[in-house]
């Protein structure tokens, strides 16, 4: 993901309750191993609550992803969906390959 200073590029918080899979799949393409405790980030919100969250930035955002137990759940089951998507589409090429026409 390209990262810029630019002071205009919006600056987006995300809650796990209206997270897009569009936002998800950004996560996950910058997260793709999960995130570590040091990847989180903490600050007090405008009612004084403690937040964390991960940050990550495209060309036209910064992002702020709240994590909470509930959204760390949303990522593994993306994560899962995703990885089994892909082993499925593995599964289905290779049967492909190894066919071979009838004579």
């Amino acid at each position: 993901m390209a990262k810029t200073n630019d002071p205009n590029k919006p600056r987006i918080i995300v809650d796990y309750k209206n997270i897009t899979s569009d936002i998800l799949e950004l996560f996950s393409q910058r997260y793709p191993y999960g995130y570590e405790d040091e990847d989180v980030i903490k600050f007090k919100n405008s009612k004084g609550e403690m937040v964390r969250a991960i940050p990550f930035e495209t060309s036209k955002a910064k992002y702020l992803v709240k994590v909470s137990t509930q959204m760390d759940a949303k990522i593994d089951a993306f994560l899962e969906e995703d990885e089994e998507y892909s082993d499925s589409s593995s599964e289905l090429s290779a049967d492909a390959t190894e066919k071979e026409p009838d004579d």
